[in-house]
């Protein structure tokens, strides 16, 4: 691919929350390589607001994917973006044809990414290795034939001192004292969910501290879970599942003193704020999709995980073999505030 210097780039973000978070180090990659560029991200408009405070970025171009009987319109906003955009150049970190559909579409001049060959300027393989590599690796050495070399940065999202403040203010109105996230849902699917007997065990053994407030965090379909994981604990337990919108629950997981999560993306999100967290694996794989540099794992790593499936046909071994003192072990030993 020619080393030309483009003036106008975009980046298709994934498509998922934790994967976002993973290929925020591209975008600084290619502001650092770039940095006189104007650099534009195309994000699906529920996640936008990740990358709101992002400094290396010019333009968000939040969309919603068409779909129904408005996709032909939605479908030509999307491409009247593009063009508008006159972009040099459009990396792709979704593996889908849509995404670089719109890009041969729009008219962005020089596409790179993975696979789709007719589509692309430059089409990437997938590293051999990737399997056994973390996915931040995979997403950086994309940007190789770029010019760009390989250069391990670890995810970052960004927060303005007043969002951290109005988080330090709500968890004081709701009890203060040291803050535990508990996050124990996941889109993906069950698979990859600790039980929620577990989690309720753990929430009374946590709660054997005076001090600690715990809060749930989820997306609104998760509060059935949390409810019921809390169900009859009257004090210093807080269910926020479907209560903040993104960028409030990004300030308020930063105000944490821990985070104990599983596989998930709001894990990437305390690991990207550097929040002390712990997360728990089963069906997927931590040396993949773990918490990049920080955080502490726990997998028991038995004879089939990971198996990547939504729900486990067998006895969910995975998960069922870790202990509810397994976590309080962790917890005590990071020594977060004293517990």
């Amino acid at each position: 691919m020619e080393r030309e210097e483009p003036s106008s780039i975009i980046i298709r973000m994934p498509n998922w929350l934790g994967d976002v978070v993973m290929a925020t180090p591209v975008i600084e990659a290619v502001r650092n390589r770039w940095p006189r560029a104007h650099i534009c991200v195309m994000i699906s408009k529920s996640l936008a607001p990740l990358l709101e405070r992002d400094p290396h970025i010019n333009e968000i171009f939040a969309f919603s994917k068409p779909k129904g009987f408005l996709r032909r319109l939605e479908d030509a906003q999307i491409l009247e973006k593009l063009r508008e955009g006159n972009y040099d150049l459009g990396i792709l970190l979704t593996n889908s044809f849509s995404s670089a559909w719109w890009f041969y579409r729009g008219g962005v001049q020089k596409t790179i990414g993975f696979g789709r060959r007719w589509l692309l300027n430059k089409s990437v393989a997938l590293p051999k290795n990737y399997k056994n590599q973390h996915l931040v690796h995979s997403y950086l050495q994309l940007l190789q034939p770029l010019g760009i070399p390989f250069k391990e940065k670890a995810p970052q999202l960004f927060l303005t001192r007043q969002e951290q403040s109005l988080a330090v203010e709500r968890i004081r109105g709701l009890g203060g004292g040291l803050v535990i996230g508990m996050n124990p849902g996941a889109a993906f699917g069950p698979a990859k969910c600790w039980p929620a007997e577990k989690f309720r065990a753990l929430t009374k053994k946590l709660l054997e501290k005076e001090k600690v407030l715990l809060l749930f965090f989820g997306e609104q379909s998760a509060s059935p879970l949390i409810d019921g994981i809390i169900k009859g604990i009257p004090s210093r337990v807080v269910n926020l599942a479907g209560k903040t919108h993104l960028r409030e629950f990004m300030a308020m997981v930063g105000a944490c003193n821990l985070f104990i999560t599983n596989d998930s993306g709001p894990m990437h999100v305390a690991a990207a704020l550097q929040v002390p967290l712990i997360a728990l694996f089963g069906s997927t794989s931590d040396v993949m999709t773990g918490p990049y540099k920080f955080g502490r794992v726990i997998h028991k790593r038995v004879s089939c995980s990971p198996c990547f499936l939504r729900e486990c046909p067998l006895d969910f071994k995975c998960m069922q073999e870790i202990a509810v003192e397994d976590v309080t072990k962790i917890v005590e030993a990071l020594n977060v505030g004293g517990i």
